[in-house]
């Protein structure tokens, strides 16, 4: 099982609340199983589990469920495909936001660096 520490930075396209930016994060791997916590957008901790493919040496893709988005409920889901140059992680991911009873649909756009 790896541990891997990372501090990611985002930023938020096509949606209109104020986000929080910067993420530190802790993750367990082990054989694509994925685990762990982070500081998200919406300025609480998430817990997640999930799923990592990486078709290439370079690029994953991420499948898993997220706490700490309150308005999507207990547990949601979480997506994202991944570009690694060395110790850094760019990512992009779908958003979503409730605003008026409506839902957002959006862009998450980042680069994570990890410490390991």
């Amino acid at each position: 099982m790896d541990l891997i520490w990372a501090i990611a930075v985002s930023s938020h396209l096509g949606m209109e609340g104020d986000y929080n930016s910067i993420h530190p994060h802790v993750r367990f791997v082990q054989n694509g199983a994925i685990a762990g916590a982070y500081y998200n957008s919406e300025e609480r901790i998430s817990f997640y589990g999930g799923y990592r493919l990486e078709p290439t040496e370079k690029t994953g893709i991420e499948f898993a469920i997220a706490t700490g988005y309150e308005e999507f409920g207990a547990v949601a889901p979480y997506a994202r495909g991944t570009y690694d140059m060395g110790k850094a992680r760019f990512f992009v991911a779908p958003g979503f936001e409730k605003n008026n009873n409506e839902t957002n649909i959006g862009v998450v756009l980042g680069i994570e660096l990890q410490l390991k």
